[in-house]
């Protein structure tokens, strides 16, 4: 059987959608799984086992294009596909197979999308708490009950990759080797703020560590704000804009342990197994934890959040604020010692 995944424009549920990709091979033996994503999301799913191929969704943040979205579902209509699973709940993401006359077109009714989902789910929000969940549900028919435990997330790095990577920046592993992700792309409620990134790099150079930070270029000013307040005498390493999505992947499986904010990348830590301290503020770890045992979740659990918001309301971002360098310090050091590489 031959099937198209639609997959999500955000790094962290792209990388959430891998258990839904498991449990589709585990049902349909010799499958070739597929996948449409943006190109700015394609480097996690190219680190799939389970993603044989990965084509182009050139189209923006609500962008409707639908001269663009035809032709691209006729170039599509000619691989065969019997089945697509469409993860976003827009309509827009539905139009495609669609247009592709993908047979089976199988998602959550989402926006009304009656006819464009032709076996539809219905979502109960009590039954299925996480993102990871919710995507991992359409492997099932409709109105079933989801097997539990989920498979969790498995990113691919080899050897080979991180080698590649590190000749590229033209960079060595340090023996021991933080890794900070300080960005988080939905907005300023969800980092941890740069001046206790600052304290915990200092702390933790004091027990011999490099430390790193890795992000998109939207985070370079984040990095380099870290950098200006650190006073250590090995300062950080600000990578954050210098590497490609593939490289970052690489870099975070060579840590000895990751500290992120809620954020894409912090997924794409945990999918590679690595020793993980995710800081959650805005955001809530019940929805979109990560799936890793070597994760540990560190949330002052106030009154006012979980709020969602991109930034505080209330104005104080206490949340992140009162959430000391000390203690994500103590969380690191809880991890048996990490060699890197």
């Amino acid at each position: 059987m031959k099937a198209l995944l639609v997959a999500p424009s955000w790094i962290g549920d792209a990388v959430l959608a891998q258990a839904l990709c498991m449990r589709l091979h585990e049902r349909n033996p010799g499958l070739q799984l597929d996948a449409l994503a943006p190109r700015w999301v394609a480097p996690v799913l190219e680190r799939m086992p389970e993603i044989a191929r990965v084509f182009d969704s050139p189209f923006a943040h609500g962008e409707l294009s639908l001269k663009a979205r035809h032709r691209l579902a006729r170039g599509l209509a000619r691989e065969g596909y019997q089945r697509a699973y469409i993860l976003p709940n827009s309509i827009k993401s539905a139009l495609i197979p669609f247009f592709a006359d993908i047979p089976e077109r199988i998602g959550f009714v989402g926006e009304t999308r009656y006819g464009l989902i032709n076996r539809r789910h219905t979502l109960n929000k009590a039954l299925l708490p996480q993102m990871a969940e919710r995507f991992a549900q359409l492997a099932e028919p409709p109105g079933t009950a989801l097997p539990r435990p989920l498979p969790r997330p498995r990113l691919r790095s080899t050897g080979a990759q991180r080698a590649a990577t590190l000749a590229a920046l033209g960079i060595e592993i340090p023996e021991r080797l933080a890794v900070f992700c300080p960005g988080a792309e939905y907005g300023p409620a969800k980092r941890w703020p740069e001046r206790h990134f600052a304290a915990l790099a200092k702390a933790l150079a004091e027990h011999g560590y490099a430390v790193w930070l890795l992000g998109s270029a939207k985070d370079r000013a984040i990095g380099e704000d870290i950098v200006s307040r650190s006073d250590a005498a090995r300062l950080p390493l600000n990578l954050c804009g210098a590497t490609s999505l593939s490289q970052a992947i690489d870099l975070l499986a060579a840590a000895s342990f990751v500290v992120c904010n809620d954020s894409g990348l912090m997924h794409v830590a945990a999918a590679l197994d690595r020793p993980l301290i995710a800081l959650y503020g805005s955001s809530s770890p019940g929805f979109t934890p990560p799936l890793s045992p070597r994760a540990r979740i560190l949330s002052l659990h106030l009154e006012c959040s979980p709020c969602f918001k991109r930034e505080c309301p209330l104005g104080h971002l206490d949340c992140l604020n009162r959430l000391e360098p000390q203690r994500v310090l103590d969380a690191c050091l809880i991890f048996p010692d990490q060699v890197s590489g």
